[in-house]
């Protein structure tokens, strides 16, 4: 289905091919290297012209990777290599990278050299037995999709190349998958609350695919009796995978991620009936909705000034679907606008389910662009914008709306990890809207002299 539908054309455009489309997301390129840098103590290179490689620095910012262990190399093929193949550059740069003390050498290849048929599967079969470790190629231009497909590529070739065949069932033990497939700035610390949420349940964490994991865990993805999708993005095609040919069963499937109190709740309860963990899941809960009311009785949260106020929230599924509920019931606004940058099935099946459960009858727009953002949002002009700095941009002119910074398009805005899921996520979320109401009172004009 297209996820741009035809419009009339606008005032200024003679045609609808005229438009611009500015995409939130990034090329499948960008989602392989997001993946590959979450293996700890690997390389990755990328056989492309050396601007595609500013998509890779991109990935080893978001991956929090530590520039001391994780190696990036690039072919920095040039316009000889582009025109007529860069498969030679490529084996000399994998033959030069021999020597390095890592793991494996992950290697995907951008557009131009896919255009012009460089085989780097090949290349790495014939140089494998000239290194120590494995060569992982991954084909992945970015004409293949965006990253969340870039994402998926990458993990099928990562378990149909490095999971054992038939390892023996851990008992209690679950697989994570695609936490990396998440807008939330600081999706490091989603990650660490649901490992200590498991942790608490008894619950082992075989394998993370992929945030400093090992290779041996990546090995060992099909010894967990369960996988735990962190995504609602990327990452159902690994789990239909590890389900097909390891029997690991997916939980949680069919919930919005653990954001705000009910989804929260949901969630650990599902978890708990799952593994025989109910009486502690149910402690979670309880201890968790007194920490969130006992903070919110001392500090006053500003959520009865905005009630019913219409709202709009643009966004990730993973961080977008979740915080429908959270709005609705926590903020007591009503949204109004829902725009999500990804369009699948299952995205569409579990928004709906939210909106049918709830009783709301937003604006829905699936694979969302910034034009198709702007246009909304000129047309139902919300009072409050749950986005990113590019809302706050195209927000102009449409009476100074509070745009709350929740997902990360084009400035780091966090350095210290703060986790939207679970009970204290729900805290971090209320610090983010009190503080867009608090700057929106602020004076925009100078009205007074200081004396000094």
């Amino acid at each position: 289905m297209d996820p741009h539908p035809a419009e009339p054309p606008c005032e200024g455009y003679s045609s609808l091919s005229e438009k611009c489309r500015d995409p939130y997301l990034r090329c499948a390129f960008h989602g392989a290297a997001l993946t590959a840098l979450g293996v700890s103590r690997s390389a990755l290179l990328a056989h492309s012209p050396q601007g595609c490689e500013y998509l890779v620095n991109n990935a080893f910012a978001s991956q929090e990777c530590d520039y001391m262990e994780t190696i990036t190399l690039c072919t920095k093929l040039c316009t000889d290599e582009i025109v007529h193949g860069g498969e030679d550059t490529l084996a000399r740069t994998i033959r030069q990278a021999r020597e390095l003390p890592i793991t494996a050498l992950f290697v995907i290849s951008a557009c131009g050299p896919e255009i012009v048929g460089d085989d780097i599967v090949a290349v790495c079969e014939d140089l494998q037995p000239e290194v120590p470790f494995p060569l992982v190629p991954i084909p992945c231009p970015g004409f293949r999709g965006s990253q969340y497909d870039g994402i998926d590529i990458a993990l099928d070739t990562m378990l149909k190349r490095l999971v054992c065949g038939d390892p023996e069932k851990i008992p209690r033990s679950i697989c994570l998958i695609a936490p990396q497939a998440n807008a939330n700035p600081t999706w490091s610390a989603d990650l660490a609350w649901v490992k200590d949420t498991l942790s608490r349940m008894g619950i082992r964490v075989v394998s993370t695919l992929t945030h400093r994991t090992p290779l041996s865990e990546i090995a060992q993805a099909g010894a967990a009796e369960a996988s735990l999708l962190l995504s609602h993005d990327a990452g159902q095609k690994a789990v239909e995978y590890l389900q097909r040919t390891y029997g690991v069963e997916p939980v949680c499937a069919g919930i919005p991620l653990p954001i705000g109190l009910t989804n929260t709740e949901r969630w650990l309860t599902a978890l708990g009936e799952r593994f025989d963990a109910t009486s502690v899941t149910e402690k979670m809960v309880a201890e968790g909705e007194r920490m969130v009311m006992a903070t919110c009785r001392r500090k006053w949260p500003m959520a009865r000034f905005l009630y019913r106020t219409p709202a709009a929230i643009v966004a990730d599924a993973t961080v977008g679907i979740p915080l429908v509920r959270f709005v609705t019931e926590e903020m007591e606004m009503t949204p109004v606008m829902v725009a999500l940058y990804s369009s699948l099935p299952t995205v569409r099946a579990l928004l709906e389910e939210e909106l049918s459960a709830i009783g709301l009858t937003p604006r829905v727009v699936y694979g969302t662009d910034v034009y198709q953002t702007r246009k909304s949002l000129l047309e139902l002009r919300p009072k409050v914008i749950f986005g990113s700095t590019i809302e706050r941009h195209a927000s102009e002119g449409l009476g100074h709306p509070y745009v709350v910074e929740v997902v990360r398009m084009m400035r780091q805005f966090r350095f210290i990890n703060r986790e939207y899921f679970g009970y204290t996520g729900v805290l971090n979320l209320f610090e983010c809207v009190q503080n867009e109401w608090i700057m929106g009172w602020r004076s925009k004009e100078r009205r007074y002299s200081a004396r000094w």
